[in-house]
């Protein structure tokens, strides 16, 4: 019986959409039931028709039936959609067949002029029809509602955020829309004033007075739409408790999102994960750094890459006198100087492109230019692809960042600011591993320089995951649940610090303007995300179900990458700073005569493509770097791997 009533509605469906394909059947079912309501009107009140009326009773039809369609061609009365019929698209019929049975009462006269009950006939007809043709609509209403019904316990049931303008519109939208997947049960406002009332016909929840939970559960609410950005982001505080209890939230498209007939084009936007880190996003007040940049010649390598590019979109605001973009991909770069020369036409921009690695295109651009202010951002991040090139990963990391700390010292620049990673710490792979040693190298630079009387500060930062970077979790999840999943996480138990982009560079900022030579300021990145958790939150945000709609995958650990990072050493201490959410890692310091001599060594196995002997010399300078699920751990228990002899290893005070 259910598999009858699913293939009627697909036939009722079917009905309906043809009626929008051709308006033409819409006019000519009106003009057919006008013709019945003619012929009904006349057998009801012949014995009151004249014999004259009655010879031409064929003659009068074809007569109504041209008024009928010269009026509903001019008032338009098959124009509009039957199924959202409203008062306006009523008095059009009613005005045009009013018109028609004027212009048939007129006929009348002038073929009988002696008729006393004529206009009674007359309207008779017009009665007839304007109720044949109101039950036809009420038909189709009714037959429209049973054809959709059954999509309804598939509909996520949803309330609608506020009971302004927008969010009336919002809910008039859904409705309107045949393919909605939104069944919009009521609105929630926090007015105490709307309480207890109906928009639209649907009632008004108050979060101030309702029990949100026990209403949420009573009507099974799954979904909570946002009219528009500003609403959301002024309730941050309660859409997270709404995912935290898993309901979906979303946010309307604007209004360019709707076509012509009012129908929704765009899906409902997701709330964005940023908006949602459990914390505030760190801010810092820019004002008090820009002294120290305003008229600067400032380098930026990497600059076509996700942290590079934020840093030179903050730093053009501070009025530097050049910025120098450095970086090896062509078609990013361009991209990005065609955004700042539109947003910052009188700032002047320098592309350079470049590698880290080759020295003489360095010594080029610090002859030149010589850049005051050194922002590190070039450096190669993914782990898996470094752990099968570990030997890229020292020329690029390593290399780029000896040759370019250098020549900042070698040409007096003012400061040289590295940006680092957590995964420098206990590296458990080629990528951390790398990064840790040019940490290591940078520091013991900046001690030697100290000494000599050198006034470049080095400083280096270092944070977490990036929400939105390329290649991170966050759109690699978001094309995986556009592709309909599955959804695929390394580990159950994996966990990550992240933070946005804007706030990572303010706070590389921040940090480079008061920081002092030789340090590793650490971000507070607040709480840890569980993968999976993060995993299953876009799906819902996305609007599905988590292993139900889309199915979340485990692969396994990828070789190099451990369940969590950390921001500092086990051994290491932090101190604070001025700004509460910078600290200080206190770190053991190198002597960079033996640091310089086994990088040489380690750069010369990598020149050579020596992966065991570049390896080797990794763990022999950074003796934490215990490879994990790695063909490398080999070399983790070999007895005869050397140990460098460090010299005056020691924790500052």
């Amino acid at each position: 019986m259910e598999k009858i009533q699913t293939q009627f509605r697909r036939f009722l469906k079917d009905i309906l959409r043809l009626s929008l394909v051709n308006r033409w059947i819409v006019l000519f079912t009106d003009l057919l039931l006008c013709l019945i309501g003619f012929f009904v009107s006349v057998i009801i009140r012949q014995q009151i028709i004249p014999s004259t009326l009655i010879d031409n009773l064929y003659t009068l039809a074809l007569v109504f039936t041209v008024f009928n369609s010269i009026a509903f061609l001019l008032f338009q009365t098959h124009r509009g959609l039957i199924r959202h019929a409203n008062f306006n698209e009523m008095w059009r019929l009613f005005a045009a067949l009013l018109s028609s049975c004027i212009a048939l009462y007129a006929a009348i006269i002038i073929i009988d002029q002696h008729i006393p009950l004529a206009r009674v006939l007359v309207f008779n007809i017009f009665l007839t029809n304007l109720a044949l043709m109101l039950f036809l609509r009420f038909v189709i209403v009714r037959l429209y509602n049973f054809s959709v019904s059954y999509s309804n316990k598939l509909r996520k049931r949803a309330l609608v955020y506020g009971i302004g303008p927008h969010s009336i519109a919002l809910v008039q939208w859904i409705n309107r829309t045949a393919n909605t997947k939104y069944q919009i049960l009521g609105f929630m406002e926090r007015g105490g004033n709307a309480r207890k009332t109906r928009i639209q016909d649907l009632p008004v929840y108050n979060l101030n007075y309702d029990d949100q939970d026990r209403f949420l559960r009573k009507n099974e609410i799954t979904t909570i739409l946002f009219p528009d950005y500003k609403t959301a982001r002024e309730e941050q505080s309660i859409i997270s408790k709404f995912i935290e209890i898993g309901l979906s939230v979303f946010v309307a498209p604007p209004l360019e999102g709707l076509d012509s007939a009012q129908n929704i084009q765009a899906q409902m936007k997701p709330i964005q994960f940023e908006d949602l880190l459990g914390r505030d996003e760190i801010q810092i007040n820019l004002n008090a750094i820009a002294s120290q940049l305003h008229g600067k010649v400032i380098l930026i390598t990497g600059a076509a890459g996700s942290i590079g590019s934020e840093l030179v979109r903050q730093l053009a605001q501070f009025d530097p006198t050049q910025l120098i973009l450095f970086d090896v991909a062509e078609t990013p770069l361009h991209n990005l100087r065609l955004e700042m020369v539109k947003r910052f036409p009188k700032l002047s921009f320098v592309p350079v492109i470049g590698d880290v690695r080759n020295e003489r295109r360095l010594e080029f651009v610090f002859e030149k230019y010589h850049p005051e202010v050194i922002y590190h951002a070039a450096a190669y991040k993914h782990v898996p692809l470094m752990e099968e090139n570990p030997c890229e990963a020292i020329l690029d990391n390593v290399l780029g960042t000896k040759l370019l700390s250098s020549f900042a010292e070698n040409y007096n620049a003012e400061s040289f600011v590295m940006v680092s990673t957590d995964k420098a710490v206990n590296p458990t792979n080629v990528m951390g591993a790398s990064k840790r040693i040019a940490e290591i190298y940078v520091q013991s630079l900046a001690k030697k320089s100290a000494s000599n009387g050198g006034r470049t500060r080095f400083v280096t930062t270092r944070f977490g995951n990036v929400l939105g970077s390329n290649g991170s979790v966050i759109p690699h999840f978001k094309e995986q649940i556009e592709k309909g999943g599955p959804v695929t996480v390394t580990h159950p138990d994996i966990i990550r610090y992240f933070m946005t982009i804007p706030e990572a560079c303010r706070l590389v900022l921040e940090a480079a303007s008061f920081g002092q030579s030789g340090e590793i300021y650490v971000f507070d990145m607040g709480k840890p995300v569980k993968i999976v958790d993060l995993a299953r939150q876009m799906i819902e945000m996305a609007g599905f179900i988590p292993d139900v709609d889309i199915k979340i995958e485990f692969t396994g650990l990828r070789p190099g990458e451990k369940l969590y990072e950390e921001l500092l050493n086990d051994k290491e201490k932090t101190l604070p700073t001025s700004h509460e959410k910078i600290t200080v890692a206190k770190v053991r310091q190198y002597e960079f005569d033996k640091v310089n001599d086994t990088i040489h060594t380690l750069v010369h196995h990598a020149y050579r493509v020596e992966i065991p002997e570049t390896v080797k010399t990794m763990k022999e300078l950074v003796p934490e770097f215990i490879s994990q699920n790695s063909p490398y751990a080999i070399y983790d228990k070999e007895e005869s791997v050397p140990t460098i002899n460090i010299t005056n290893i020691k924790v500052n005070q």
